[in-house]
């Protein structure tokens, strides 16, 4: 997928609202670094733009990406809940760091929720399970699999993971073995499934859409209820006689724990008001990003129901903390 930099997001999305300067002195033109738990190159770019551009228009500091990937996004996490609680150093969050990392790892290095400050959930990011193009079909690529337990391959940016997971569901339900190849972020885990090392991966559809476009990958289907008007052409699960099989992710933004609240506070009104303008949510549309419950009590909420929930997929799937 082609990286959107700053112009080309405005160009796309729409000139961002008019700063609202707070009277406060954070960040007063300060650099904020709002670290991503991912390799560069793939959907949490998308999203990490949205989110520094909107904040640094808004706030009138310098908010930029540093992406730290590592340890099923603990690495990042970690770093930012051992910050000094400032308002300079936020993190990119995911469904993975505070609802499945904490269970794939023994010790991950944090509490997902004693350690920070949940400012608000972003957005919803749709998945689409991906092959190389050898695999005309899902149903083919399912056939090989049975036939030869093994002996096909799928990727993954982790144990544990919202890449994971699905698979180990998926292939449950279908009654099929492949093997698993964890790599260390989504776009290694890519570029082996478009060279034909691996298979096929569950990829976040904001890092497949180019390579979908240009037929590097074959788009096979989508654990959502409805075909999304962004993603036509590819088929639900339910479609494939996969009732109930659904999967979305999520971002947010968090901060370390003691964060003065007069700044979480800025963070989040800056972030639901400057992502809820028309054009910014029909870019967020095109690249397979929804809108999300925003704040930080839903966000809270989501996380303490999400915990049980995949702790209980997890052990359904046989996985302990490593």
């Amino acid at each position: 997928m082609a990286k959107i930099g700053r112009r080309g997001l405005i160009a796309a999305g729409g000139a961002l609202a008019t700063p609202a300067l707070a009277q406060a002195p954070w960040p007063a033109g300060q650099t904020v670094a709002v670290v991503i738990p991912y390799a560069p190159g793939g959907a949490s770019d998308v999203i990490g733009r949205l989110v520094t551009q909107t904040l640094s228009e808004r706030l009138g500091g310098t908010f930029v990406m540093d992406h730290k990937p590592g340890a099923s996004t603990s690495l990042a996490a970690r770093l930012v809940a051992r910050a000094k609680p400032d308002g300079m150093t936020l993190l990119l969050g995911t469904i993975a760091t505070f609802t499945l990392t904490p269970l794939a790892l023994r010790n991950p290095g944090y509490d997902p929720l004693a350690d920070f400050v949940h400012v608000t959930q972003v957005c919803e990011t749709l998945s689409v399970l991906v092959a190389h193009p050898r695999w005309a079909s899902f149903e083919a690529l399912i056939a090989a699999a049975r036939a030869k337990p093994d002996a096909l391959s799928y990727a993954t940016w982790g144990v544990g993971t919202t890449a994971h997971l699905p698979m180990l569901d998926l292939l449950g339900r279908v009654g099929a073995e492949m093997l698993h190849v964890p790599y260390n972020g989504s776009p290694p885990a890519m570029t082996d499934t478009i060279a034909g090392r691996t298979d096929c991966m569950f990829a976040l559809y904001a890092a497949c859409k180019g390579h979908l476009e240009e037929g590097r990958l074959k788009g096979l289907a989508q654990p959502v209820p409805t075909r999304p008007a962004a993603i036509p052409d590819v088929p639900t699960f339910a479609e494939l006689g996969i009732p109930d099989f659904v999967y979305t992710g999520w971002y947010g933004v968090q901060a370390p724990a003691g964060t003065p609240r007069a700044i979480t506070e800025r963070i989040e009104r800056a972030l639901t008001e400057g992502l809820a303008e028309p054009r910014i949510q029909a870019f967020m549309a095109t690249q397979g990003i929804g809108p999300s419950a925003m704040g930080g009590p839903a966000a809270v909420a989501r996380i303490e129901r999400e915990l049980p929930q995949n702790r209980t997929l997890m052990q359904r799937a046989g996985l302990s903390p490593e």
